[in-house]
């Protein structure tokens, strides 16, 4: 006749203690405690789940892609000191920042961004990293 060999698992102390029916007398009382417990988890979940989404509506808003380019206006007289910058949130809307630096000059211009479109002229290099940035996230494309 073969051994029988069963398994024994190790329950953690709480555990062990509650289904202990010999030293733990009051069994309602602890099973009233964990559905209490089971209760307060619930409710932390519900607001966790509640905050996450909110989260997630925020975000949405929020600057999430970005296009950098530096470049010289002048041809080839001085260097690479003027740039763009595309900042945009997932619907590809938020603002392009261009500075142009010279000798003489710096003009710094700021245009709105709405759907990746902008009511004002833009320059070649503010379409580029407008471009650059959309590239980053191509979900809302």
């Amino acid at each position: 006749m073969p051994e029988r060999v069963s398994k024994v698992r190790i329950l953690p102390p709480p555990l062990q203690y509650m289904f202990n029916f010999k030293k733990n007398k009051n069994q309602t009382a602890t099973l009233k405690e964990l559905a209490k417990q089971v209760r307060l988890l619930e409710e932390r979940l519900k607001e966790t789940t509640d905050d996450l989404a909110s989260l997630k509506q925020v975000q949405e808003k929020a600057i999430s892609k970005v296009g950098l380019l530096r470049f010289n206006p002048f041809g080839e007289i001085g260097g690479d000191q003027s740039f763009s910058v595309a900042l945009l949130d997932n619907e590809n809307s938020g603002v392009v920042i261009t500075s142009h630096y010279g000798k003489d000059m710096q003009r710094v211009y700021a245009k709105t961004i709405t759907k990746g479109k902008s009511e004002h002229a833009l320059s070649k290099e503010e379409e580029k990293v407008i471009l650059q940035a959309k590239k980053l996230n191509n979900s809302s494309e």
